[in-house]
């Protein structure tokens, strides 16, 4: 027998947790002294406060826990449990993940402040190219809401273009719009949409006139459609602030925020949805390289 300070430094708990635990009948002392009432536990108990332990870090209420141990539900019903409590802490370790790298986003953007030359963004007209894309929509134009939406997009359109024997002869070009319903929507002249708000989401291949002849695919709307991507010709930008992206786009905002202070510092503003051009995509996205191309018009 134990008593209940020896019990506790064995099982790693406190004394105070194992009178609680005795009060609502989850784990009784193997004897209590009628006399002074001090609690003694046997050495078999530290299998059950184990199992109390496990269930408490795993999310599980001490009623729960209670009938758990008690078997009070069905080995298929625990299981169910088990699973349900697996998905959530999984929830939960995605999201803490997703807020740590906006955060370290953010702390970078904060440090790189007067450190990133303006000198860097190239006032241009970019050009009119034939693309073969799909789309979809996202749920805001944050950078954690494109990129699960981008990403199998692209993987899809590579699939597609190998099946329909396509070579694209270009970088990947990604440009957004207003998702369908939020056009309607009153904002001031080039605004774009609210951070919150869906965006359709483009990603696209550049490819050529020639590229589709060879799969067999003439001009002809059905022709194309067989191929299962769209085939879009992209117009040209007229005025476009431009600047050159290194390493993932999940760390573009202080990249953004550059071209945002150049923008605004020579006398424009945004006239829609900055494109991204994929100079260089490696396997390693530390090492990618990407054009923000950002309308621009006169203030």
């Amino acid at each position: 027998m134990f008593t209940i300070g020896d019990f506790a430094r064995y099982g790693r708990v406190s004394a105070r947790m194992l009178r609680h635990y005795d009060a609502i009948g989850l784990l009784r002392p193997a004897r209590t002294d009628p006399a002074s009432g001090y609690r003694y536990y046997a050495g078999g108990q530290l299998t059950r406060l184990n199992r109390i332990i496990a269930l408490k870090e795993l999310g599980f209420t001490l009623q729960q826990v209670a009938a758990i141990l008690d078997e009070q539900v069905s080995a298929a019903e625990l299981r169910g449990m088990l699973r349900l409590r697996q998905a959530e802490l999984a929830a939960a370790l995605a999201a803490a993940g997703a807020r740590l790298a906006q955060v370290e986003t953010r702390l970078r953007t904060i440090e790189s402040e007067g450190h990133m030359p303006a000198d860097d963004v190239v006032l241009k007209r970019t050009e009119t190219v034939l693309v073969a894309e799909l789309s979809g929509v996202a749920a805001s134009y944050e950078p954690e809401d494109i990129g699960p939406v981008i990403q199998p997009l692209y993987d899809e359109l590579w699939r597609r273009l190998r099946a329909a024997d396509v070579t694209p002869t270009g970088p990947g070009l990604a440009y957004y719009e207003d998702a369908p319903g939020e056009q309607g929507k009153e904002r001031p002249a080039g605004a774009g949409s609210g951070q919150g708000d869906p965006v359709l989401v483009h990603a696209a291949l550049v490819i050529t006139p020639e590229a589709l002849a060879k799969a067999g695919a003439g001009a002809g709307r059905g022709e194309r459609a067989a191929l299962g991507f769209d085939v879009v010709t992209v117009p040209a930008l007229d005025r476009a602030a431009t600047v050159v992206h290194r390493g993932p786009m999940s760390r573009i905002l202080p990249t953004v925020q550059q071209l945002a202070r150049w923008i605004d510092d020579n006398g424009y503003r945004s006239a829609g949805y900055a494109r991204e051009l994929y100079l260089e995509c490696p396997e390693d996205r530390a090492e990618w390289i990407t054009e923000i191309q950002e309308p621009v018009i006169p203030a």
